[in-house]
Parts: structure tokens; sequence; C-alpha cells
């Protein structure tokens, strides 16, 4: 008979809990996913019980909180705390979305707060992004054009400007591709919801002048074409935009341009 083990450090232990000293008049329960890559201990959830009448309304709140009075060690990366950056982008009550955007009133119970899925990760609640951000890179994410010199504006009517809607606003949080199991089997060839997603932003904008040459590098079993319409990445986005969409209108240039 086969057997199978896990990887070292790879199953999730209880963690501690840390109960404030005076009962809170309204407590709620946030289990918080720890693992620190400066000891050999597994992975643990810690669960820590705050006074939401003495916290904000958001997850980051709760999370802010808890760094500011409780536990000094719990790592996470935030910035602009109005959904703009994408830095606290983690997996909260099972679904991945930005911290500072969803209302702990919009779930119910204990609060389950982990890293990106599917993703390495540096510390706690911190995922290591080296990785997309060099497939991000490898589409060549600027307008390329020969033809107008650089001192000269590049013109674009407003139907032509109107295509780039829902495609412009994407913050590269990762939410989507973090959620698709096709990039959880291939993420080392298929690029993602998230970079097909600026990859077609650029090829929908009318002023860039290298969409044979975009087409090409795309044109791939793996790069393009691993997605599989499960729309995991159009469910999650928290800026409700719609990477399937775009994947699609990607596979459709391809099949135009061969006649």
């Amino acid at each position: 008979m086969a057997e199978f083990s896990l990887p070292k450090n790879s199953q999730i232990k209880p963690g501690r809990k840390h109960t404030p000293a005076t009962p809170p008049k309204n407590p709620r329960t946030f289990k918080i996913y720890r693992w620190s890559p400066d000891d050999d201990e597994n992975p643990r959830v810690d669960e820590y019980v705050i006074d939401m009448d003495e916290c904000g309304p958001m997850v980051l709140d709760a999370l802010i909180k808890i760094k500011n009075e409780i536990d000094s060690t719990l790592t996470f990366r935030r910035s602009c705390r109005e959904g703009i950056c994408g830095s606290c982008a983690m997996n909260i009550d099972g679904t991945n979305t930005l911290a500072c955007t969803k209302g702990i009133d919009e779930m119910k119970g204990d609060v389950a707060v982990y890293p990106l899925p599917h993703m390495p990760v540096v510390k706690d609640l911190v995922p290591d992004l080296k990785h997309v951000y060099a497939q991000l890179a490898s589409i060549e994410p600027w307008l390329k054009t020969d033809t107008n010199p650089p001192n000269r504006e590049r013109l674009q009517t407003v139907e032509d400007r109107e295509k780039l809607d829902g495609l412009w606003e994407c913050i590269l949080c990762f939410c989507c591709t973090t959620s698709c199991p096709s990039y959880w089997w291939n993420s080392d060839r298929y690029l993602g919801p998230a970079v097909l997603l600026q990859s077609y932003r650029w090829l929908a904008d009318s002023r860039d002048e290298a969409t044979g040459e975009r087409l090409d590098d795309l044109e791939d079993p793996f790069r393009l074409y691993r997605c599989h319409t499960i729309m995991n990445c159009t469910n999650t986005c928290p800026k409700g935009l719609n990477p399937a969409k775009a994947i699609a209108e990607t596979k459709k240039m391809m099949v135009a341009r061969q006649g």
C-alpha cells in the first residue's frame, strides 16, 4: 500500500489563545494563521478576542488593533486602507479579499484570517509575490509604439478609452490569481488571471502598436490556454472586475488573427 506524508511544517496546529484580562462587552474572536521562518515550528492558528466597541469596522482595523495592543509579532502588509494599493490582500472567512474593505459585520461567528492560498509564505499573513511580479514583467505592461515622437501626446477617442474600463482599475492584489485552480496546478507556466487581465489592458489599448508581438508571446499551450473558465477569479475580485472576460477576449483576438 502506498503511503503519503505531508511536507515538513505543512500541518497547521492549534495555537495560542489571547484573552483580555477584562471581559469585553462586545467580543469577537479572530483566528489568525501564524508562521515564522525564524523557528522550526509548524504553522498554527492563534485566537484573539477583541472588543468590537473599541475597534474600527474593517478586518484591517482588527489586525492593527491586535498588533498594536495584543501581539506585536503579528505580521501583515498594509498601506492605503482604501482598497487602492492591494497590499492587504488575504483570505478572510474563506474568500480572497482586501482586509481594508472587508467589513467585520459581513461575517458571522469567528473570523478566520489566512494568507493568500497556494503561495509561499514569507511570514504570517505575508505571501511571497516575487513569482507573480516576474510573470507581470514578462508581458511588458507598458505602452509600446514607434510612430509618435516622445514629446507628442498620443490621442485616443472617447470610445477607444471606454474599452479600457474594467481593466485599468486592477490593483494587482492577486486575489484572483490565488483563487484559480488552474494557477495552483500550473503556476510555473500559466500566467494567471491578474497578469492576463493586465495583458489584455494593453491589447485593448488603441494607442499600443505591439498587438501582434503581444499575441505571439501568449501563443503557448500554458501561458494563456490553461484558463478553463472556472470563474473563481471574477467571483473573488474585490474591485468587481472580470478577469475571465479579459482572458476570453484575448482568445478571441487569437482566433481572429488566424482568419
